[in-house]
């Protein structure tokens, strides 16, 4: 699976509450949580993304509580993935399991400015920077969290695997 669009970009440590404010989550429905997408640290994000950009960020993206809520809604605002240092434990589980693709790789991030125009092969791991003419290595997914990406997240996966 390959992505392309450009990058937003974010410091280290940037907590679900800042991807998705606590006062929004009185809602499961994706397209109000998409509205309030990372407003609290940057309050023009969702005038500035278009569908397929990314969000690259630094060390422990994700951080906080445990809330799907947080990888939701950068989906649903029609982010592709997000690249970083590193991703918190749980936020990197819940974004697999929602089908968010995530890629750590320090190179990139450190090279990658906002504005970039940026292409991702999850099966590769390579992130070519077209603004830049550079390229970078991040880990491939493995062929089945890719399968688990592509489906959607864990539930549509698992219901191709059984069958229903």
């Amino acid at each position: 699976m390959i992505l392309k669009g450009k990058a937003h970009k974010y410091g280290s440590n940037v907590n679900t509450d800042e991807i998705i404010p606590a006062r929004y989550l009185n809602t499961s429905e994706t397209a109000e949580l998409a509205k309030h997408c990372m407003e609290d640290l940057d309050k023009d994000f969702m005038k500035k993304v278009k569908h397929g950009d990314f969000i690259v960020a630094g060390a422990n993206f994700g951080c906080g509580s445990s809330r799907e809520h947080a990888p939701i809604s950068i989906k649903a605002a029609g982010v592709s993935a997000v690249i970083a240092k590193s991703f918190a434990r749980i936020f990197f589980r819940n974004a697999i399991n929602i089908g968010l693709p995530i890629l750590e790789s320090e190179e990139a991030v450190a090279k990658i400015s906002a504005g970039d125009e940026i292409e991702a092969d999850l099966s590769t791991g390579e992130i070519k920077n077209i603004t830049k003419s550079e390229v970078y290595r991040a880990q491939a997914f493995p062929p089945f969290m890719q399968e688990i990406v592509e489906k959607g997240g864990l539930m549509e996966y698992i219901k191709t695997v059984i069958g229903k």
